[in-house]
Parts: structure tokens; sequence; C-alpha cells
């Protein structure tokens, strides 16, 4: 196993933070947010947004797009949206007098994916997008199509609580690294988006990785750095602990676990602290993940998958407060 060297962790920090500060130039507060996005982009996942519409969801996609030179697309999700409407679908068509069938890509043939209100649309439609967040690939009347990577999905969602929404299942949830929830902004923060917004004078934001196709060599390049960090088995073993301390039934499981969680994480949840972790070890120039490192990401990867009982929705139980639990209770030797 190769380990990272001191001048391409360098150039890492040095072109996440300029990612950071190009985007950061559209998108006002949220800075956390921004890191988080960009550290599930570096570490191979996608990201889980929740929030309130108009909060600039889309606009940072958009940004982070152009800010690494890579092609995206949105995609609308709605309660009529048909699974070949992401996909794509086969067509056919006609060429010297022979008819044949083509294949006719969707949205989703791109490097970073919108996934708009993902909660809109009805649960079959909402499956479409699960093998290419998984596999890089999809199928189409039997045959595969690979995805060019880098490949990154963005889905957004309503708070389940507003009206004409289906719950994402738990198997789709469970591939997203991330889950990210947008606050609305101070009114110090509403007061900068309106002097940003109503002049014309606009912020543009501005590629940072050259052409498409070497933008795509970079990116891939450095998620693969961050696979190269070290993980003493001590803190393997933690990030195991808190799994099994967030697992209802686990001989590990926190009393509370085992009265308000109804499915706790998979083994995605340690992979997506693992590679979070791995990702603020570079960012602090580091060759190995420290406690830190996985307490830092720990809520953002497990919120999603501590999913809650009746008795936890009765009594306004969070998934946040649970996974503060763990962390509070589960010991670190």
């Amino acid at each position: 196993m190769t380990h990272p060297d001191e001048d391409r962790i360098q150039r890492f920090c040095q072109l996440f933070s300029a990612l950071e500060e190009e985007v950061g130039r559209v998108i006002v507060g949220n800075r956390e947010i921004v890191r988080k996005v960009l550290t599930a982009f570096f570490a191979g996942g996608h990201v889980l947004l929740e929030s309130a519409p108009g909060l600039g969801k889309t606009l940072l996609m958009k940004s982070l797009s152009r800010a690494v030179s890579l092609g995206a697309k949105r995609i609308q999700f709605t309660p009529d949206l048909m699974p070949s409407d992401i996909v794509g679908t086969e067509v056919l068509s006609e060429s010297r007098g022979e008819r044949s069938f083509t294949f006719k890509p969707g949205p989703v043939f791109t490097h970073i994916v919108l996934a708009d209100e993902v909660n809109r649309a009805t649960p079959k439609t909402q499956s479409a997008i699960l093998e290419a967040m998984e596999e890089h690939q999809v199928s189409v009347f039997g045959q595969t199509h690979r995805l060019t990577p880098p490949f990154f999905v963005m889905a957004t969602q309503n708070p389940i609580e507003i009206e004409g929404t289906y719950p994402l299942p738990e198997a789709q949830l469970d591939r997203f690294l991330f889950k990210l929830i947008i606050h609305s902004p101070s009114s110090a923060e509403l007061t900068e988006i309106l002097n940003r917004t109503t002049t014309d004078t606009q912020e543009e934001v501005r590629p940072l990785l050259g052409s498409e196709e070497q933008a795509a060599t970079a990116v891939e390049q450095l998620k693969g750095l961050v696979r190269e960090v070290l993980l003493a088995p001590p803190l393997n073993h933690y990030i195991a602990r808190l799994i099994a301390a967030a697992t209802p039934g686990n001989a590990e499981a926190l009393p509370e676990v085992n009265q308000y969680v109804r499915f706790g994480p998979s083994p995605r949840g340690a992979q997506a602290m693992t590679l979070g972790a791995k990702v603020n070890a570079l960012l602090d120039k580091r060759v190995n993940v420290s406690y830190d490192d996985i307490v830092d990401v720990a809520l953002p990867a497990l919120r999603h998958r501590c999913l809650l009982n009746f008795q936890a929705e009765a009594e306004g139980v969070q998934a946040d407060a649970l996974v503060e639990a763990l962390l509070q209770k589960v010991d670190r030797a």
C-alpha cells in the first residue's frame, strides 16, 4: 500500500481551499455545508441535502461543477417523472433504409447530478438512480451502460412534513455518504444575499481545473489519494464500536438506541465515517486519521442511517441527538 507524499498532500489542500473559496464567492454563509459537500465529493460519495425551497441548493451544485470544471445536469423530480427520464431509453432510428434501436442517454450521464426534490417522485422513479449511485452504471433493456468517472450525486429533499413528499426508502438513504441540513439564513446573511443578487454586479465562479478531461483525471487522482491515508487499528475499532452502539439489538447498543431506533447504520455508515475522516486528515496535512477527524463527520454520516421508530417520533426525539449521545458515551480507548 502506498502512502501520501508531501507534495500530493499539499496539492490536495491547495485545491480544496481554492474550491471552498471559489464556491464561497457566490454562496453566502453555509461554509460548513460547502466544506462537507467537497469532503463527500473527494471521498467518492454522494450527498443528500435537506432544506426548504429557495436556500441555494441549485446554485451550490452549479458553482461546484463550474469550479471543478466538470459537466453537470439538474433533474427535477416530480410525481410524473419516469425512470427512463433519468437513465435514458432505446429509440428507433433509421439509417440507409435499415431500422435499429440506439441508446439515447438520460441526464444521469454527466459528472455531477443535482437530483432536485428527490422525495417528490414515486419510489419506483427514486430507485432508478440507485444503480447509478452505487454501481456507476445503468441498465436499460438488458444493456449495461457505464458512467464516466467521477460521478457525484447531490440530491435535495424537502422536510418530510411538507405535503406531497415520498420518504426515501432505507436502501436509498444508505447510498448517501452524508446527509446535510441547510438552515435558513440569518438576517445578516440575508442582507448579503440581497446585496449580491439584486444589483447589476454578479459574482462569477471561475473553473480551476482546466478542461473537463483534465479535471476528471485530477479529481480521480485526488480521490485515490484519500484512500491512501492510514487508519490505525484503535480508530478502526472506535468506528466499529460507534456503529455497534447505534444498532438496536446489538450487545453494545446504547439504551436510548434500543428504545428509539428502528434500524441502525449498515457497514456503509462505517465506510462513510472512515472516508470522510481521511479527507479531514489530508486537510490537516496528516497521513493518518485522528479521533477528531471521525467525530467531525459522524453526524452527517450517521443521522440518516439511524431510522427512528414511532415512539421516537411521538416523543420528538431527533436522530441528531442520538448521534451526539453516541459520541459522548462510546469510549475512544
